[in-house]
């Protein structure tokens, strides 16, 4: 047997059981993200080697298998499901396929509701079934079930028979409530409000689906040309005139353009909306072409579903390496099977230090969630233990550098462990790439690899060299990736970072317990680095944002020698060391005002807004606090917000913001 062919039978079988436990269980082990990737790889793989396709295969069947408790429904029309965009190239395909064959389509964009999928058949005006979707060609008969749904009309004004399809679903508000419910009773409390719906919809006793309060949005009529409609937005105001709830969000879109705006603006009312959705489903609007555009063997060729990117992924962590930062702090590191996160490609996250790693009880082998920390940093959330099959290694922190083999040490009171070998090349690296960095010195062309190159082939050794590269051009232009041009735009971006204020130097510099608040604050109070070095630790910890710690730590910087002659030979390479004096605007307003910035802001970026505080007298922190003034709440606000309004503290949406501003 080839590799491939064992390959596809084994994604066949996985693909199974997991349609076994998602559907007909509602329970499922693995996640939409982890089950929608082994989706595609069988897809691609059936679609390289054709010999090895089967009509049983779970790329061209659809839903679950029907339990014998319910009596079994034929579809007369199946009910086929959609194939998946993950991203912008994906839709942008789509649309060239639609348009090769009718070019003049338009689009209606839909809300794809995260629920259980239903067929209501109308016979006299009279609801006479509603089924499940089941394996898309037999469902199961829940019409006692549908008729609890209060949205569920039991006849409509329409003598015909009628046939509509929907998404049964629960309100978050009432996923919260069954669960406060089931945790009385002692039972085990639903995953998500997409299995709460399945499992209340496939009862027995109609009674205990009464008491879920689902709800249904339809968004299809079966058979529509029978009906005289010729369009999809003509069917949802159709179904929605007889009587049916139809999801307001709908919007027909004249190109791909238009659609990708509509995602976005969903995007950030998703949160607010009272129901789970997991992406927007795309349809042509002409119905007259959907018989035109085709089916493949399990989606039709006119509509597609665009999920959105997951917030938390599971992977698996394949080993665990160690990283040397700028302090010489080493931080385990998990490298991960790839995975898409938020729509980048993650294989590497972050592991804090041993003390995380133990508390967490993470191992090599093991199942994880990860996610971006702050939609930035990949980091590992939790271990799946249910996924542990005895492969799994423990963890042991290493106890010498990876880099220059010096032996570690861990501080008192902290978790982290330190290399203290001040030659360490890892340490000298990382201190260099944190000095170009953009909320640094800003240096453009300097990516982290390029500096370990430079490193490694003794050009660029301190952060001075940065400033003599202009004597190394030749050997420069003579790299891969550099031609004269690009070697002139970096050489022009180190010139231009010598006229950076002191504050994003004092940041580059990279002194212990100094980020970019104390940086600014420093550079605010002192104007100059000559006064900064002659401050004594007195002076220092009486300053709002410093403590003893950091007091200490800029005094033992700048009392080592070697960083004092740095900064001398940083002065006369022509590096700019002073901060220019902002003129504080005396308002009555700002002045002595805490504030805090959360959420997304349209008109303002967050630095732009703190600056503008700052200037007015105003002070901007991180976390809400009694002492808190006013918290201005940009798009998806989320704890901070909460907190605020639990404190009574006044909160401000940015248009309020931008009225106090005048």
């Amino acid at each position: 047997m080839s590799d491939y062919k064992q390959r596809i039978e084994e994604l066949r079988k996985l693909l199974n059981r997991y349609n076994y436990e998602y559907h007909t269980l509602d329970n499922p082990t693995v996640s939409d993200q982890e089950y929608d990737a082994l989706m595609q790889e069988l897809i691609m793989l059936e679609s390289q080697y054709p010999e090895y396709k089967s009509p049983d295969s779970p790329s061209v069947r659809v839903g679950y298998v029907v339990l014998d408790k319910f009596e079994k429904v034929q579809h007369e029309v199946p009910m086929t499901s959609l194939s998946n965009a993950f991203n912008e190239g994906d839709l942008r395909l789509f649309d060239e396929r639609v348009r090769d064959i009718y070019k003049d389509a338009t689009y209606v964009c839909e809300l794809k509701i995260d629920g259980l999928a239903a067929n209501l058949r109308y016979d006299g005006g009279s609801l006479s079934l509603g089924a499940t979707r089941g394996d898309g060609q037999i469902g199961e008969n829940v019409t006692e079930n549908i008729k609890t749904i209060k949205s569920v009309p039991l006849s409509i004004p329409y003598l015909f028979s009628l046939e509509v399809r929907g998404e049964v679903y629960m309100s978050k508000s009432s996923f919260e409530g069954a669960n406060i419910q089931r945790e009385k009773e002692g039972l085990e409390p639903f995953k998500n409000p997409r299995n709460a719906a399945a499992g209340s919809l496939r009862q027995l006793d109609s009674k205990i689906a009464a008491k879920r309060n689902l709800d249904m949005f339809v968004y299809m009529v079966v058979n529509p040309l029978t009906h005289g409609l010729i369009s999809q937005t003509e069917a949802l105001e159709f179904v929605k005139n007889l009587g049916f709830k139809v999801n307001p969000y709908y919007r027909e879109c004249a190109n791909i353009d238009e659609v990708l705006m509509f995602i976005e603006e969903i995007k950030h009312k998703r949160d607010t909306l009272p129901y789970e959705i997991d992406g927007i489903v795309i349809k042509v609007n002409d119905i007259t072409k959907h018989e035109l555009l085709g089916f493949t063997a399990k989606s039709p060729k006119w509509a597609i579903a665009y999920k959105f990117p997951a917030e938390e992924v599971i992977t698996y962590i394949r080993s665990i390496s160690f990283q040397v930062g700028r302090t010489g702090q080493v931080t385990p590191v998990a490298n991960l099977d790839p995975v898409i996160v938020q729509g980048s490609t993650i294989s590497r996250a972050t592991l804090h230090n041993e003390d995380f790693v133990k508390d967490k009880d993470i191992r090599v082998n093991d199942a994880v969630v990860i996610r971006k920390a702050g939609d930035i940093i990949p980091e590992v959330v939790r271990v799946v233990f249910e996924r542990r099959n005895g492969s799994e290694k423990p963890f042991e922190m290493i106890k010498y550098c990876p880099v220059c083999n010096a032996p570690l040490e861990r501080k008192e009171g902290e978790a982290g462990v330190y290399c203290l070998n001040a030659t360490c090349d890892a340490k000298k690296v990382e201190t260099i790439i944190h000095f170009t960095s953009r909320k640094a010195m800003n240096i453009d062309g300097l990516g982290e690899r390029i500096i370990e190159q430079l490193y490694q082939d003794k050009i660029i050794q301190s952060i001075p060299d940065l400033y003599r590269l202009s004597k190394h051009r030749m050997e420069l232009k003579m790299r891969e990736g550099f031609g004269e041009k690009s070697v002139q735009n970096l050489l022009d971006s180190i010139e231009a970072s010598k006229k950076q204020p002191l504050e994003k130097l004092l940041f580059g510099l990279g002194i212990r317990h100094v980020g970019e608040k104390v940086s600014k604050v420093l550079a605010a109070i002192y104007h100059d680095i000559d006064s900064l070095i002659a401050a004594t630790e007195e002076e220092l910890v009486k300053i709002d944002e410093i403590g003893p710690i950091i007091a200490r730590s800029i005094i033992r910087y700048f009392n080592d020698e070697k960083h004092r002659q740095m900064i001398t030979e940083l002065k006369n390479l022509g590096l700019n060391m002073t901060q220019p004096q902002k003129q504080i605007k005396t308002n009555e307003t700002f002045q002595g005002k805490t504030f805090v910035l959360t959420g997304k802001l349209q008109y303002y970026k967050r630095e732009q807004a703190k600056e503008i505080i700052e200037s007015l007298g105003g002070k901007v922190t991180s976390s809400v606090s009694k002492k808190t003034d006013y918290v201005i709440a940009g798009e998806e606000a989320g704890s901070k917000l909460t907190k605020a309004k639990a404190l009574g503290i006044n909160t401000l949406t940015e248009q309020e913001f931008i009225e106090m501003l005048k």
